[in-house]
């Protein structure tokens, strides 16, 4: 926060850190900076376990870059994650990727998934919309 005259938390150049909040909050697990397709196990894992996701399930992807993640880091996550559930059986009916939620020097992805249950929540995901943002 930049009226507080330091940083919010603090990782060595080499580490990054599971889970951490959109301010800064800690997060479940820090450790050496990993390649994007362990990062995708983690976080898919972790989510699809929740879901208890079984084969044939059709889900919507958002990735988001937190503010400082290069677009095509996001893309060659989002391709290994799109990888993962492709192996899960699991069908990606809607993607997006950017920076969606941001926050000041935050280098890093979030990975949302939703469960798509009925047609009219892809239908309102693909809907137009006229918004200052998104």
């Amino acid at each position: 926060v930049p009226e507080v005259g330091k940083p919010g938390f603090v990782l060595a150049e080499d580490e990054i850190e599971y889970g951490i909040g959109i301010h800064g909050e800690p997060g479940y697990r820090k450790e050496s900076m990993q390649p994007s397709r362990q990062l995708a196990e983690e976080l898919t894992g972790k989510l699809l376990e929740a879901f208890e996701a079984k084969s044939g399930e059709r889900y919507a992807l958002l990735i988001n870059g937190m503010g400082a993640t290069p677009l095509m880091e996001q893309y060659v996550f989002a391709n290994d994650v799109a990888s993962i559930l492709g192996d899960a059986g699991l069908d990606v009916v809607y993607r997006k990727l950017g920076n969606y939620m941001t926050s000041i020097d935050m280098a890093g992805l979030s990975l949302t998934l939703m469960k798509i249950e009925d047609e009219a929540w892809l239908e309102a995901l693909e809907s137009p919309v006229k918004t200052i943002a998104w």
